[in-house]
């Protein structure tokens, strides 16, 4: 997730959005004809990122839902594997965007920052490519985690349920239960991470839902270009969010980053009280304590 959130953040963001913002300062790149091949490995990027959050869902599901399955799923070599397949697809489904665009750049304030083949918006069968393309994504993901966050949720609902039942006769250990509040804590982190993929991702699908009817005459009014704009920077937020939830949400990780933040201080209090000592220089400066990973 964090490697396909950060390409996709360089390809769009410096790569295509800084050119178009600055065309003035880049219009050499006119001369370069890439730009199919960089909206190629842009939506390849944009794919893989929202994938990878449908399988970071699917592992969820899972790890808590499925013991059986865990033993068997929930290794190494799996998420290799899984992780390739979703790389592959991607790379396959994106392959037509090669002959939909050519490979000039407009460096314009448009939908598309290559140059289209003649008759392409107009065209009925490259629009239903196109529709395809954003059924499988984000729609289809749209689904996907819907359904693995419902079936989590009545899992992690019936379970708390049962447990509660069974342990309030016979146990005295008061109503904590450390099984139960690790449940709880990766439910809320799982509803957090898709919820926020949802929502980013809707109104770009309503935009380009919108925009399509509007080039097949079904509509007349437009959306304002504040609208547009505000798609695109949501759909580019949700590619770098999800990792920074991800890890801030882990306790492990909070209490590292607190070690990090808190070592300076810690050694220039130790050099203080080295400072008040007959021999000074004979105090050396603490070393760091290894974190392990």
């Amino acid at each position: 997730m964090a490697a396909a959130d950060l390409i996709v953040i360089f390809i769009d963001l410096i790569l295509r959005k800084i050119p178009i913002v600055y065309r003035n300062y880049f219009g050499f790149v006119r001369s370069i004809r890439v730009c199919d091949v960089h909206a190629f490995l842009l939506y390849t990027a944009t794919d893989c990122s929202v994938w990878f959050t449908v399988t970071f869902t699917f592992d969820r599901f899972v790890s808590i839902c499925c013991q059986k399955l865990k033993t068997n799923y929930c290794t190494e070599r799996t998420a290799l594997v899984v992780l390739g397949i979703v790389t592959a697809l991607s790379c396959l489904k994106n392959i037509s965007w090669c002959f939909m665009l050519t490979s000039e750049y407009s460096l314009a304030y448009a939908r598309w920052f290559c140059m289209p083949r003649a008759r392409l918006l107009e065209s009925q069968i490259w629009g239903s490519i196109e529709l395809l393309h954003y059924i499988l994504t984000p729609i289809i993901p749209f689904i996907l985690v819907l359904l693995f966050n419902a079936l989590t949720i009545r899992h992690v609902l019936v379970a708390s349920g049962a447990r509660r039942r069974l342990r309030a006769p016979s146990s005295g250990e008061g109503a904590h239960d450390p099984e139960m509040a690790s449940r709880r804590k990766s439910l809320i982190l799982l509803l957090v991470i898709s919820g926020n993929f949802i929502l980013l991702w809707a109104l770009f699908i309503m935009y380009y839902v919108w925009n399509r009817m509007r080039i097949w005459g079904q509509v007349s009014v437009f959306p304002p270009e504040s609208i547009r704009e505000l798609c695109f920077l949501l759909q580019l937020l949700s590619c770098c969010t999800n990792t920074a939830l991800y890890v801030v949400t882990q306790t492990k990780f909070r209490d590292q980053f607190k070690d990090v933040v808190k070592s300076p201080f810690t050694i220039i209090a130790k050099r203080s009280q080295c400072c008040k000592m007959s021999n000074p220089r004979q105090c050396p400066l603490p070393r760091p304590t290894p974190q392990t990973a």
